[in-house]
């Protein structure tokens, strides 16, 4: 098949997959999607069963084109792209301080709480990774998605304040996750030619953030200098201005061997906040914005049908999968512990809603950004292990947490739900 070909079958499963949620499921968009990503999983795995010239054609298909280096190249950028330009400073307001701690702390030590955790349960499962691979994969899979949990929390009886500290945290943990996970992985790439001191550590990581961060204000801050002189009117000139950024600023910061995602987030953060500025109002027009939401949803659909049909080239192992399932314990484990220890000491000085802990530890759902990352991986001892590991949890994350949060705020902390003028009319 061609290029076309393939990208034509994914946008088209993209579109059904939308399509079915949004008219007959009504869930969540990750909720519902992971639903369908299993289907197709389940249907093309039975299909290639039962017709073994199209699994053959499948894992074809997978092997042939190299989608890692799309997805690190474009997919991963364009969603943290999109993602940072949904960040509000001005609504964060108060939140701004809880928020910033909650996504760096707890994203560090989800990383190393889950990574030494999964190193010791695959050494006695007796299956061997790097202890550095097993860190990137406790960094890849520390994101949470914001879009299930605030859709949940809109229609409970939450605080403002509440909500708005775990979108906030889930929006700012993307950013950090994925450079941290990358970061990582270029230790790990590098200790594998030779030993590295606390000085070669200490320099990548510095060098990766702070490269990407310097390259995306001063491409964000020209970015939203162009913008400003444009006409609103001009809807497609504003729209290729911020495509351009975005791909300018990942091919430079790959070319100087920075962190392009880290650019990615700030240049979004910049266009975002500046674009909607009160003083210069007219900087970014509304369709900017809404054609990001559009890319970052169209996207999001896309890897859930990858990870759909990637499962048929990933090794049928029975330890993977129970590694992936005893991973998922693990994970939300860290969850709890990275969001109570920064929340239990920040609680000396600010005052807290009832139960945040548990929401938030609850409601830190995986969606799509974990699955892009373990996928761009490039090929290394233990990729399968990590890929199915990914997999799981967040098929478990998605779908057990996803569907079982609202009766936890409902039973267990007596939350009851909003009833809507809809629902007030039919009483």
């Amino acid at each position: 098949m061609e290029t076309l070909d393939i990208l034509a079958l994914f946008v088209f499963f993209a579109g059904v997959f939308i399509f079915i949620n949004t008219y007959f499921l009504k869930l969540p968009s990750s909720i519902g999607l992971m639903i369908m990503a299993l289907v197709l999983s389940f249907i093309t795995l039975v299909t290639g069963w039962l017709f073994p010239a199209f699994k053959e054609g499948a894992v074809g298909i997978m092997e042939e084109f190299d989608f890692s280096e799309v997805l690190y190249q474009i997919v991963l950028s364009f969603m943290l792209f999109a993602g940072a330009m949904q960040i509000d400073f001005k609504k964060l307001a108060e939140e701004r301080t809880p928020v910033i701690i909650l996504a760096t702390t707890g994203v560090i030590l989800s990383t190393v709480l889950v990574g030494t955790g999964v190193y010791f349960l695959l050494d006695f499962l007796g299956i061997h990774l790097n202890f550095l691979y097993c860190l990137v994969f406790g960094a890849l899979i520390s994101p949470t998605d914001p879009i299930a949990i605030s859709a949940t929390i809109r229609r409970f009886h939450l605080s403002q304040n509440l909500n708005v500290r775990i979108s906030g945290e889930s929006l700012f943990n993307d950013g950090i996750a994925v450079v941290l996970a990358l970061t990582l992985l270029d230790l790990a790439h590098a200790g594998e030619d030779h030993a590295l001191s606390s000085f070669d550590i200490l320099y990548i990581f510095s060098a990766d953030i702070t490269g990407g961060v310097f390259i995306g204000l001063y491409l964000g801050y020209l970015g939203f200098v162009l913008l400003k002189y444009i006409d609103n009117d001009q809807v497609e000139v504003e729209i290729l201005v911020t495509l351009a950024l975005v791909m300018v600023g990942t091919y430079l910061a790959d070319f100087v061997h920075v962190s392009a995602k880290q650019t990615a987030v700030i240049m979004g953060l910049v266009i975002g906040n500046e674009g909607k500025s009160e003083h210069l109002s007219n900087a970014a027009g509304d369709y900017v914005f809404k054609f990001w939401s559009l890319i970052e949803e169209s996207l999001n659909a896309m890897l859930f049908v990858l990870i759909g049909i990637e499962m048929v080239i990933i090794p049928k192992q029975p330890v993977y999968f129970g590694a992936g399932l005893l991973a998922f314990i693990i994970v939300l484990a860290a969850r709890w512990v990275s969001v109570a220890t920064p929340l239990s000491l920040m609680s000396f000085k600010r005052k807290f809603e009832p139960h945040t802990i548990g929401i938030f530890t609850w409601g830190g759902l995986r969606g799509g950004i974990p699955i892009a990352l373990s996928l761009s991986l490039p090929d290394f001892h233990g990729k399968d292990v990590i890929i199915t590991m990914t997999y799981v949890v967040v098929v478990i994350s998605i779908l057990y947490q996803g569907l079982t949060i609202p009766r936890l705020l409902r039973n267990y902390y007596g939350i009851k739900k909003k009833v809507t003028v809809t629902e007030k009319t039919k009483l």
